[in-house]
This record gives structure tokens, C-alpha cells and sequence, in this order.
């Protein structure tokens, strides 16, 4: 567990791990400490980098700031410097997702293969108003209120019904949270980040394998943003997850690890059949 300083601000990521590297990329409401179920399974035989963006987790905040994704994509090549690192994978989801495709596009080059969980290419009207909705809530500190209106949603209907004991238990942890000024600060500022996020022109220049996946009840990121992606970036496979969620990972663990680590560590990315 480490920090990283740029341009003044201190940036938590962790390295755990030997093998083959790869970067996760926390979703918007996500931190490090988000993928600490998965975390045994990851281990195993990768070198897997952790990181807290800008407001998020335990990195600093940008209080009373305005700024793009950019930023973030500038922590990740100073990260990446940071561990002498000439090439790595990424997988993100959601947020974290539209951050790797925004670094991907800027240093084709230094990626080596791409994984993006319930990524959409580019901020869509739709999503805009949910983001204008997320942060009028989070204006009133109703703590109560923001959980309602950000978090059921992430889930798939049948998967929060399947599993509303848990759900309950999950509310009291994160309330706390959700109720702190501090964060409803750092998550309007990190939401307005990604309000005129697009990438779409740009998609052509990756060439690195990607896997695309996809969740039929996603009601945030539509399959059919995944559906664009597959067809622009040139070398990508697309995988479509059946009754899932926005939050898939929690949703569908073990399929979860088992792309992630499937995808990543194949040795050949091109096979002779």
C-alpha cells in the first residue's frame, strides 16, 4: 500500500502480487477496497495494481475543483512511471472503464490488453440526466435518499430481489458513507468529470485485445453501449451476461474472475484453428 504523488496530491494505489501486471480501475461510487473479495483469486499469478482516483477512496480531493477524466488518465501514466512499468493490461468497469478507453486511445502503446466491464463509449444524453439527478440529491445531504436513488439501480431486478437480506446488510455499511458531505462532494465533482466524456472518433487507434462485457438489465451503461464499442474497436470480442446488472462483479463473481483472468493471461491472443 503506497502513495503516489502528482503535482502535489497524494494518490493511494496498492501492488500486490507477482506475474503478469494488470491495473483495475474503480467504478464512480467504487475504491480500492471494493475488489478485496476478488482479491485471493487475482493474486494467484498476476501482479495486480490497485488505485483510488482523484476523490475517490483514499486519495486526495479536488474540493471546489472542476475537471475532465484526463486527470485521471494523468495519474495512471504517472503511476505507471512510478513502477517502471513499459506495458500493462487494464480492466475497468463503468467509470473506471471510460478511463481505460481514455488512456487507451492516448498510449496504444502502453496497453496490452483491454477488459471493460458495463462501459459505455461516450456520455449519452441518458446518462447526463441520471448524473444531473445524482448530484440535485446529493446537494440536500439526505444520505437516505442518494442510496436510493443511485445504488437499487445498479443492480439487476432479479438479482436484488434474490438477494434483499444482503442488500439490507449492504445499506447500513454504505450509508454512513453516503451520508458524508465530504463524499457527495467528491462523487458530484467526479460525475460532472464524465459529463462530455466521447471517445467514439478515436476507438480505431487500439489496437490491443479487448474484451467488451456486457449485462442485459444494465439500466446505467445499455448493452447497447457495448454494442458500439464492439463494432469500433477493431480487435474486440463481445460477451453478453444474461439477468446481470450494472454491477456484474458482485453480481456474477466467479464468471467475473473468470474473464478477467481468463482474458488476460491466454498466452496467445491469435490462434491457428
Amino acid at each position: 500500500m503506497s502513495t503516489l504523488n502528482y503535482k502535489g496530491r497524494n494518490i493511494y494505489y496498492d501492488v500486490q502480487g507477482t506475474g503478469k501486471p494488470f491495473l483495475i480501475l474503480n467504478g464512480i461510487m467504487m475504491s480500492t477496497k471494493s475488489w478485496e473479495p476478488f482479491m485471493e483469486s487475482f493474486v494467484e499469478n498476476n501482479m495486480v495494481i490497485r488505485l483510488d482516483f482523484i476523490d475517490q477512496g483514499q486519495s486526495d480531493k479536488l474540493v471546489s475543483s472542476v475537471y475532465t477524466q484526463d486527470i485521471q488518465v494523468q495519474v495512471i501514466e504517472s503511476l505507471l512511471k512510478e513502477l517502471k512499468l513499459e506495458k500493462i493490461s487494464i480492466v475497468g468497469i463503468s467509470y473506471g472503464g471510460e478511463v481505460a478507453l481514455e488512456f487507451a486511445v492516448k498510449h496504444p502503446n502502453l496497453v496490452d490488453r483491454l477488459v471493460l466491464f458495463n462501459t459505455t463509449p461516450y456520455t449519452s444524453p441518458w446518462l447526463q440526466e441520471i448524473g444531473y439527478k445524482w448530484n440535485s440529491i446529493g446537494r440536500t445531504r439526505n444520505g437516505q435518499t442518494y442510496y436510493q436513488a443511485t445504488i437499487p439501480a445498479i443492480y439487476s431486478p432479479s438479482f436484488y430481489e434474490s438477494k434483499l437480506e444482503w442488500m439490507k446488510k449492504r445499506e447500513q455499511i454504505l450509508l454512513p458513507v453516503i451520508s458524508n458531505p465530504d463524499f457527495l462532494d467528491a462523487m458530484e465533482r467526479l460525475t460532472n468529470s464524465a459529463e462530455h466524456f466521447d471517445v467514439r472518433d478515436k476507438l480505431h487507434v487500439i489496437d490491443a485485445p479487448t474484451l467488451i462485457v456486457a449485462a442485459d438489465e444494465d439500466y446505467l451503461t445499455p448493452i447497447q453501449n457495448q454494442k458500439v464499442l464492439h463494432t469500433m474497436i477493431k480487435n474486440s470480442d463481445l460477451v453478453i451476461l444474461p439477468g446481470v446488472g450494472h454491477a456484474s462483479m458482485y453480481e456474477r463473481p466467479m464468471v467475473f474472475v473468470s474473464l478477467v483472468l481468463g482474458f488476460i493471461n491466454a498466452k496467445h491472443s491469435k490462434y491457428n484453428i
